[in-house]
């Protein structure tokens, strides 16, 4: 399998945003991409009311372009994250769906971990306006299983573990990273994911500012089971790039580090006890 991470600068105009993802894309596919991931709100990135204002059902758009593209290209897509307005529900989803180079939707995943935080003098409350999910979702792409997830959720190694347990070979990171979080663990939280789980991470992240005093860092990559960068897109210190990574993904290699070092195949079950009570 052939991968490809997609970096966004979006903003408020969702059509250009389209037209760029729509460029980069092809551009990956047309390197030879099987697999192509995209940033989260890759559609539409602004503030709350915008957000509000701009977000979409299951079936709008922003979906309908991806099963298009998906379908034309012959690729697996992961589309980003969009914000989704769901049928009886005040808050909205950050909602990342995979389809099938059949045009068909293979799963959907909605962002668990709220991102509330307090980031160089800049306070972000996603919780706010959208409600978390409560599905952790492996996905299968031309018969590798695929692990799903949305920025904030890289913190948290339960979830990559049980992605990693339920069969994930490929793990997808559609973020908008902050550049103060980005420069200090970006790359540091990728890598370690990758090797805790012997798993291939696909992670495209936004790049640049896109409303004032809100900038990503960029820096897109793929890195390998064994937590080596197979590419990396330049960060935000670099300037706005809007580009794409690719990397071919050797599962030999993969089958060959988890038979060698079993740290997947190695664990204890029965040790593990989740401490009842425990102090957040």
């Amino acid at each position: 399998m052939r991968a490809a991470a997609v970096q966004l600068n979006s903003g408020p105009d969702k059509g250009r945003n389209l037209a760029t993802a729509d460029r980069l894309t092809r551009a990956a596919a047309a390197d030879g991409a099987d697999l192509v991931v995209l940033p989260e709100k890759f559609n539409l990135l602004a503030g709350e009311e915008e957000m509000r204002a701009g977000a979409e059902p299951l079936d709008g758009p922003a979906v309908a372009w991806a099963r298009d593209t998906a379908r034309e290209l012959a690729i697996d897509l992961v589309a980003g994250s969009f914000s989704e307005r769901r049928p009886g529900r005040e808050r909205l989803s950050n909602t990342s769906v995979h389809v099938g180079p059949d045009g068909e939707p293979r799963a959907v995943y909605r962002k668990i971990h709220m991102f509330d935080v307090d980031v160089a003098g800049v306070e972000y409350r996603e919780s706010a306006t959208e409600e978390r999910g409560d599905e952790i979702v492996v996905s299968d792409a031309r018969g590798v299983p695929l692990g799903m997830s949305v920025c904030f959720d890289l913190r948290f190694p339960e979830l990559f573990r049980i992605l990693a347990v339920r069969g994930a070979r490929v793990i997808a990171v559609p973020a908008a990273f902050t550049r103060p979080t980005g420069e200090a663990h970006w790359e540091l939280l990728l890598r370690a994911r990758a090797v805790e789980n012997q798993a291939f991470v696909v992670a495209a992240d936004q790049v640049g500012e896109w409303q004032p005093g809100r900038e990503s860092f960029g820096a897109s990559l793929i890195a390998d089971p064994w937590g080596e960068l197979l590419a990396r897109a330049p960060d935000a210190a670099a300037g706005v790039h809007e580009t794409f990574v690719c990397a071919d993904l050797d599962f030999a290699r993969q089958d060959e580090l988890r038979e060698r070092l079993p740290s997947l195949s190695g664990r204890v079950e029965s040790a593990y006890r989740w401490p009842a009570g425990a102090p957040a």
